[in-house]
């Protein structure tokens, strides 16, 4: 049953998630903030950003969120985890209470360490909030290549997004561990740019493989202590959203690492970069949550110390290495 859907964020992958809601025959309205976002798709029916992605003709494009969000049934927001409670501070007034308001960002809130359904929560957005999250490389989404993805919620908020989305390209489970599936989202960015560091270094897919392995026993170790549930974190929004990422010539996180590995400072490898890199905010956030949570994560850690403490990366690579050996621990 077609569904008005509204699509918050215009970047790389709200625009994606717009045209494949829009060919699934929904009623879409895709909306953002500044005209120098919302003309050039309006004009263009294409986004720089994606080569070859062209805009279905029944796809609206606006900059009025009350035009957006009138009426909408699913509400689906694509801002970035830091700018989404500024947002909706502006779009709560219009969005309808009955709506089903659907999160994609990955990360945690700096100051909060909130996730993202918690952060809509907390402006006070009254409709069921569901978190969809999975491998979703924008460019190959854009193609229309297949995923598979997790929408987390009540059952049947998830449900109902699980018949909205699904289609040829993109099989959609559901799950009730939102906590879960939005900590592998966010977590797996760090250990992304960590992949990143080992590619600009040349170390090879051992040392990859490694990181993937251990990288995701950081992620379930911080995960389950935020409340998640330990089968979250080995499937397709753990383990599946992490490899992708991670080995992906087009995965922001993992491309920042590997300039910062080729030799980059953060400043310049961000600078360089032509869209948010929602790992670098979330890396402070995770080493506040493992203190917090008192979880051991020395990948995380390390990032850490590259990004913003100055350390040389293989300065850091070598005390991972040189740390004391024990029974392997998941």
């Amino acid at each position: 049953m077609p569904e008005r859907i509204a699509v918050i964020g215009c970047g790389q992958f709200g625009t994606v998630l717009a045209c494949h809601a829009a060919r699934a025959g929904h009623s879409v309205v895709l909306w953002g903030r500044t005209p120098d976002e919302v003309e050039p798709l309006q004009r263009n029916r294409a986004t720089p950003r994606i080569a070859g992605l062209t805009l279905p003709t029944s796809l609206v494009v606006t900059g009025d969120a009350r035009r957006a969000l009138e009426d909408a049934d699913l509400v689906l927001t694509a801002i970035p985890a830091q700018y989404a409670r500024a947002v909706w501070n502006v779009l709560i007034a219009d969005c309808p209470r009955s709506a089903i308001v659907v999160s994609v960002a990955k990360g945690f809130e700096m100051g909060t360490m909130l996730r993202p359904t918690e952060v809509l929560a907390d402006i006070g957005v009254a409709g069921e909030r569901v978190a969809l999250s999975g491998p979703t490389i924008a460019t190959e989404v854009a193609r229309g290549l297949p995923t598979a993805l997790i929408a987390a919620g009540t059952e049947a908020a998830a449900q109902r997004v699980q018949r909205a989305l699904t289609g040829d390209a993109w099989r959609i489970y559901c799950s009730s561990d939102q906590a879960g599936v939005e900590a592998a989202g966010a977590i797996k960015n760090v250990i992304a740019i960590a992949a990143g560091l080992i590619d600009g270094m040349r170390l090879g897919m051992n040392a990859k493989a490694t990181l993937l392995a251990r990288g995701l026993a950081e992620i379930s170790r911080l995960g389950i202590a935020m409340g998640g549930r330990r089968d979250t974190f080995f499937g397709i929004a753990g383990m599946g959203d992490l490899a992708t990422t991670c080995f992906s010539a087009d995965g922001r996180n993992r491309t920042l690492g590997e300039k910062i590995g080729s030799g980059d400072s953060c400043a310049a490898a961000l600078a360089s970069m032509d869209s948010v890199v929602e790992g670098v905010d979330t890396c402070r956030v995770v080493a506040q949550l493992a203190a917090l949570h008192q979880v051991d994560m020395p990948i995380a850690q390390a990032v850490h110390a590259v990004l913003f403490e100055g350390k040389d990366p293989r300065e850091a690579l070598l005390e991972l290495m040189r740390r004391t050996t024990s029974l392997e621990r998941i």
